[in-house]
């Protein structure tokens, strides 16, 4: 008898279960050889796509725990991209004692910004077995604040970049070695990872299988398809993606938190160090920053004025350049901006229902239509000669829409 493959796949893979499990378990074990003799309680599950977070108490210590199974998504590892969970469990033991492991790197790299100085970052309390243990954070993040101030939003996205000096200027790169970089969080090549050839296609046409209701969803993957056809195109004029200049790499609204307030300096969670160019940082909290705010819908007068900082704070990075290289430097920026977009909405949307997501991810689902429509629009302009010197602005424009 001749047994289907793809069936026998799809038996095989890792359940949310599977994958939970495993992890609350290597925390407890982790958390017991660092601390031993303090009693372990995992309090509060922190859904993620990325990796496994958890709210601890070790003893009266409150700290957060992260760990991650081959460093891959907890998506790729729930559709089977990654072999069957038996497969998963022997390649993990090995995975966790590399030195260049996700969490060992993201480890490393905090603790490299901490003796830095700058940016502010949270504190590494323990690393064992690839589990990260993390001092909490107290303060509203970079979001809450754009809620609450919408008409500051440029002084708000200045704060963090204010803190990336450092890694912004020319010959930051010796500070960390090739190995240490967290290439997993680079826009131009999780975009590669997700839409390249066949299995692109694939992964493609089934977004939103468990996420999209049927009369929605043969729309929304057939904008992604244009649109990742015409940000393939458009990659190519990006500018080398190696440089001397170090980028954060994983800037997000829900993770620059204000402990002493809107006036002092942030704190920065979750690090992804990449030797790029800095509109790489920039594009990535623009990116993230407009998701964040069509999922909040602040209305159209505080939509108005987020957008329109986001526009003061793109033109403040590009002080000194030259009319046309700015012009320039603006297409690369959302170039990137777009990319990052499908990067995170298709990663949602090809989520297994079961898999809890983010507060966040669970509404830009629900929104992904006029999302699909921004992206769609702004690509198109972009790839067009004639309306591409006003891309830049029909973006804004529709980010605005979209949050309003």
């Amino acid at each position: 008898m001749t047994i289907d493959v793809a069936l026998s796949q799809k038996l095989t893979r890792p359940a949310v279960a599977d994958l939970f499990v495993h992890a609350a378990a290597q925390i407890h074990r982790a958390a017991a050889e660092i601390w031993p003799g303090e009693p372990v309680h995992l309090v509060r599950h922190v859904p993620s796509v990325t990796g496994y977070v958890h709210r601890v108490c070790v003893g009266d210590r409150v700290l957060y725990a992260k760990t991650s199974l081959l460093g891959a998504s907890l998506v790729s590892l729930l559709r089977g991209t990654h072999g069957s969970w038996p497969d998963i469990c022997r390649a993990q033991e090995e995975y966790v004692r590399r030195p260049d492991s996700l969490i060992a790197r993201e480890a490393e790299q905090l603790q490299i910004l901490d003796g830095i100085g700058r940016p502010r970052v949270c504190t590494v309390a323990g690393l064992r077995h690839g589990v990260m243990f993390t001092e909490p954070v107290p303060g509203p993040s970079l979001g809450d604040l754009l809620l609450r101030r919408p008409h500051g939003a440029w002084e708000l996205l200045a704060a963090p970049f204010a803190e990336l000096r450092m890694l912004h200027r020319r010959g930051a790169h010796r500070r960390l070695a090739p190995a240490g970089v967290i290439g997993e969080r680079s826009i131009s090549a999780t975009f590669l990872r997700k839409f390249n050839g066949l299995s692109g296609t694939s992964y493609v046409n089934l977004l939103g299988a468990e996420r999209c209701p049927a009369e929605l969803r043969v729309g929304v993957v057939e904008t992604v398809r244009r649109c990742v056809a015409r940000l393939r195109s458009l990659r190519m004029a990006l500018p080398n993606a190696e440089g001397t200049t170090l980028v954060y790499g994983d800037l997000k609204p829900e993770h620059i938190l204000f402990p002493d307030g809107p006036e002092e300096r942030p704190v920065l969670l979750d690090p992804g160090l990449l030797r790029a160019s800095p509109m790489v940082d920039v594009a990535k909290l623009i990116s993230r920053t407009v998701l964040f705010s069509a999922a909040h819908r602040p209305g159209a007068r505080a939509a108005g004025d987020i957008v329109a900082g986001i526009n003061a704070f793109a033109e403040s990075r590009a002080q000194g350049l030259s009319v046309q290289d700015r012009a320039v430097w603006l297409r690369n920026v959302l170039t990137l901006w777009l990319m990052d977009t499908v990067n995170i909405l298709s990663t949602y949307l090809s989520a297994p229902a079961a898999l809890p997501l983010p507060a966040l991810g669970e509404t830009l689902i629900n929104r992904v239509v006029p999302v699909c429509f921004f992206v769609d629009e702004a690509s198109a302009a972009l790839s067009n000669h004639v309306l591409r010197k006003d891309a830049w602005g029909l973006a804004l424009a529709r980010a605005a829409e979209v949050a309003s």
